[in-house]
């Protein structure tokens, strides 16, 4: 215990330092510099900090639980999101970094009107203080208690250990996102970011030497070879957890609102020094996804094979005969890393639980202070005063968070109302902002009748009728797909009977040198093939059937592609034939 102790302490240690001398010069009293880094922020930064602010105790926890219990399907989460980054790279950053905007919010009122921003921003707000925020402190000290053994440690309860946790990252995290601004959490992001995928992808490495009889390739035959349905990720069985449609209709749909409309991640995108670095950010970004697979999936697979094996003790959940899976990516962690490796990975997970809470809090503090005090209450406060504001709720809303947070474990209601406010809002809102950016005469009516139709649509449909629609019981995520349609129609009526009588035209600030990545097309196309591959490989053409091999999976995948590309060129010429169209219809 004292390895991993000193181990843990001096890698937190270490980012700590760092990050105070990366940001110790910066002029933190202004808006741009507090809340968009200066807009200073390089490619490198950027990735490491989308990378690390998407995963923590949650999602290396929950992520790897449902792949013990279903297999490599649930991958689906990991490999949509990095599709859904060339979408940001291609539709949104452009559009958002030439308008010059601080927040998702910011760019609603350009399109939309104040009264849309306004909204918004409330509705962002009191998704993270209650759908957030607190569920990140619980599952975060729930996680970290294990791994450290903490009630064992001190001799306290589990009551005790979680208050004693939740504390911890609550006081940390809050140094870091509230006296340091966006930079400081975006530097110790890209630290903690590379420590993660060390100690991350040293998890599945061991797990697969240690199911291998201390053989690793021998261990990566026994996934291959007994069960290997568990590495099925395309989901054509009748009981998979993501059926294929499922992955078009719902998961690419709630992977575009969190990655190219959610304020805690775009933020970073919009500290960047130009188009073309914040581009090269996100991509690079859409790569580590796609490796993250590794770190959120297979350990959870190798769990279940070590547990058949009879290697690894998996415990039963508290009266019931049910396994937990939901222990099983820190029970292998603990079976198999030594324990200076043990701390180390704790300070990693620590510094990724803290990146998801950090994010939350400065995302509030600028939606706070931007879109709420200086747009409705006092528009003429200069930045430093702004700034301060932001500082103050931001504290604030930690102490609340803090005291919330342990009480999820006896309040179901309260994790219910935080699963159902992230549910009811994401797609909602993303329908809203991509029909903004699709449709330039719809009138910000379009926008209001969307977003309480989308809202209310999929609350009563989901929470209250069960996936029920009368006629057909319906996958969840089918149920997403179908409200982003029925969205899009209520809107495109609203802008037929309403259109605007001229188009909207987002202002070009020239805050931000908007010339694109000249080698981002390359990279977005290098990252469909990988994805393609990937899937082709875990499918019945592959690794998962006896009749699959390495010849099919090529000559499938290439199809594919070429398929793909054809499709992209006749949609990029219709796309470039109209636009010229309207250019000399104005002349």
């Amino acid at each position: 215990m004292t390895l991993t102790l000193v181990s843990f302490l001096g890698f937190t240690a270490l980012v700590a330092v760092i990050s105070w001398l990366k940001t110790r010069g910066d002029d933190l009293g202004r808006i741009s510099g507090y809340f968009l880094a200066g807009r200073s922020l390089s490619w490198i930064v950027i990735a490491g900090s989308l990378f690390l602010t998407n995963i923590s105790a949650e999602q290396l926890t929950g992520l790897n639980a449902n792949a013990f219990s279903n297999g490599a399907n649930v991958m689906a989460w990991e490999t949509v999101a990095a599709l859904t980054l060339i979408v940001l790279a291609f539709v949104f950053l452009p559009r958002y970094l030439r308008s010059g905007i601080g927040t998702v919010p910011q760019f609603l009122e350009h399109r939309y009107g104040r009264r849309m921003r306004l909204v918004a921003s409330f509705i962002f707000i009191y998704a993270i203080v209650i759908g957030f925020l607190p569920f990140v402190l619980y599952a975060g000290a729930i996680t970290l208690g294990q791994l450290f053994d903490i009630g064992t440690l001190f001799g306290i309860g589990q009551t005790a250990t979680t208050w004693v946790m939740v504390i911890a990252i609550g006081v940390v995290g809050g140094i870091y996102a509230v006296f340091g601004g966006l930079k400081a959490v975006a530097v110790s992001d890209t630290i903690n970011g590379v420590g993660l995928l060390i100690a991350g992808l040293l998890v599945p490495i061991l797990g697969l030497y240690t199911l291998g009889g201390g053989d690793l390739f021998g261990g990566w035959q026994v996934m291959t070879t007994q069960a290997p349905e568990r590495l099925n990720a395309v989901g054509t069985s009748a009981d998979a957890n993501i059926p294929w449609y499922g992955m078009i209709s719902g998961v690419l749909l709630i992977n575009l609102f969190y990655w190219c409309t959610n304020q805690a991640i775009v933020q970073r995108a919009l500290g960047a020094r130009s188009l073309a670095e914040s581009q090269k950010g996100v991509l690079v970004a859409g790569f580590l996804k796609m490796a993250g697979v590794l770190m959120l999936v297979l350990p959870g697979i190798i769990a279940w094979h070590l547990y058949q094996q009879g290697m690894l003790e998996i415990p039963s959940k508290p009266g019931s005969e049910a396994l937990n899976a939901d222990v099983a990516y820190p029970v292998l962690v603990r079976s198999i890393l030594p324990p200076w490796l043990t701390g180390f990975f704790c300070a990693a997970m620590f510094g990724a639980i803290l990146s998801s809470f950090n994010s939350g809090v400065n995302s509030l503090s600028t939606l706070i202070s931007l879109d709420i005090y200086k747009s409705l209450i006092k528009p003429n406060a200069t930045d430093r005063e702004t700034v301060r504001v932001g500082q103050l709720f931001a504290t604030a809303t930690i102490a609340i968070c803090i005291v919330i947070a342990p009480y999820i474990a006896n309040a179901d209601s309260l994790y219910t109302l935080m699963r159902t406010i992230m549910a009811v809002i994401n797609v909602p809102i993303f329908t809203v902002i991509l029909f903004g950016v699709i449709s330039k005469r719809a009138p910000a009516l379009a926008g209001y009748v969307g977003l309480v139709f989308g809202m209310a649509f999929f609350y009563l449909t989901h929470f209250v009728l069960g996936d029920d629609l009368g006629f057909v019981q319906v996958h969840w995520l089918l149920l997403v797909g179908i409200n982003f349609l029925l969205m899009l129609g209520v809107m495109t009526l609203v802008r037929l009977l309403k259109p605007l009588p001229e188009p909207v035209e987002i202002p070009d600030t020239r805050e931000v040198d908007t010339t694109p990545w000249r080698y981002a097309r390359h990279a977005s196309w290098s990252l469909v093939a990988l994805f393609v591959l990937v899937y082709a490989a875990l499918s019945p053409l592959g690794l998962t059937s006896p009749s699959g091999s390495f010849v099919i999976v090529l000559g499938v995948s290439g199809v594919t592609l070429l398929v793909l590309y054809g499709l992209y060129r006749l949609i990029a010429s219709r796309l470039r034939g109209k636009s010229a169209q309207v250019a000399r219809s104005s002349t």
